[in-house]
């Protein structure tokens, strides 16, 4: 869902939309290891928490975006991890949930480069259930 907040000057555009970039490069450089692209987005989140809110508002939903794939791609790396140093087996369920992990990152990649672009381009970019989210935690300044 889009909507309009005040026009954002472009440097403001531009950091916002990097605030989504930040996390795509992380996955390209850490991709096995998922608490990179946290780690990563939270850096530049704590960078940009003192911005103007456009910037603040953005870097926040790329940070819970980069939350909720965490926990999924931790418990499949862990889950790959014992396969590969315990007896377990690979199991119809482990295909199915890295299935479903494979997808679910997928669609979080594109959604995060389409956000990128359109934030890039002033348009605010609201995802659903995140951008509600991102409505609590992060406030205009008064």
């Amino acid at each position: 869902m889009q909507t309009a907040l005040n026009a954002p000057l472009d440097h403001e555009m531009e950091k916002a939309s990097n605030s989504y970039l930040m996390s795509l490069l992380a996955l390209l450089v850490g991709a096995p290891l998922p608490i990179i692209n946290l780690i990563a987005t939270l850096i530049f989140y704590l960078g940009n928490r003192r911005s103007t809110y456009f910037v603040r508002w953005h870097c926040t939903q790329a940070l819970l975006s980069q939350l909720s794939v965490f926990f999924l791609n931790s418990y499949g790396f862990w889950w790959s991890v014992s396969i590969l140093f315990t007896d377990d087996t690979i199991s119809n369920e482990y295909i199915a949930y890295m299935i479903t992990v494979g997808l679910f990152n997928l669609f979080e990649f594109i959604s995060t480069l389409y956000t990128a672009i359109e934030v890039r381009k002033g348009v605010h970019v609201r995802w659903w259930i995140i951008g509600d989210l991102t409505d609590l935690i992060c406030k205009p300044k008064a």
